[in-house]
């Protein structure tokens, strides 16, 4: 319960400041810190249990190091959180992906890629998570929101508690 507690706390923060009065990078990185707590993987995605969660940045880091700042000393159910700048997914092991805005053109490939993998994409350029992504942020007037993409979740094979469903607004993916 207290979990809950924690987390509704901090989003309802997040969501309800205004980016101007909070550098909006800290206040998506709150953000990611508090997707680990309401995701759930699956089995084959860690080999042990202190395996860390991976939080991998594509492409441009739009962060600097308050991602870092935020998840240091941090973990989800004993799992360490770390954070690793990636130009591409050949070597990935990673279980939040935020898609930066500069690999908009290889969206596509990026999500065909990551697939079935257990890998929970993130980003914050228009469209994103109509285009196939998982979690896309969006600036409402002065505000944070996010928009969750529950048919890619599934294709990820990622369960998105009913807790973070119910902050977001559910987007599908056009058809073709």
């Amino acid at each position: 319960m207290i979990f809950w507690l924690h987390f509704a706390t901090v989003v309802a923060v997040a969501a309800g400041a205004r980016a101007q009065a909070l550098d909006e990078y800290q206040l998506k990185a709150a953000f990611v810190y508090n997707f680990a707590k309401f995701v759930e993987w699956p089995p084959h995605t860690f080999k042990g249990p202190a395996d860390p969660i991976v939080i991998c940045i594509l492409g441009r880091n739009p962060f600097g190091h308050t991602l870092e700042e935020t998840v240091r000393g941090k973990s989800v159910e004993g799992r360490p959180l770390v954070v690793r700048e990636i130009g591409d997914l050949r070597h990935r092991n990673c279980q939040i992906l935020f898609v930066s805005a500069s690999e908009r053109a290889r969206w596509t490939s990026i999500f065909d890629e990551t697939g079935p993998a257990g890998v929970l994409t993130v980003g914050d350029t228009p469209g994103f998570a109509s285009s196939g992504g998982i979690v896309n942020f969006r600036i409402e007037g002065d505000r944070i929101r996010i928009r969750i993409n529950v048919e890619a979740a599934d294709r990820a094979n990622l369960r998105i508690s009913s807790k973070l469903l119910s902050l977001a607004e559910i987007v599908k993916r056009p058809s073709p």
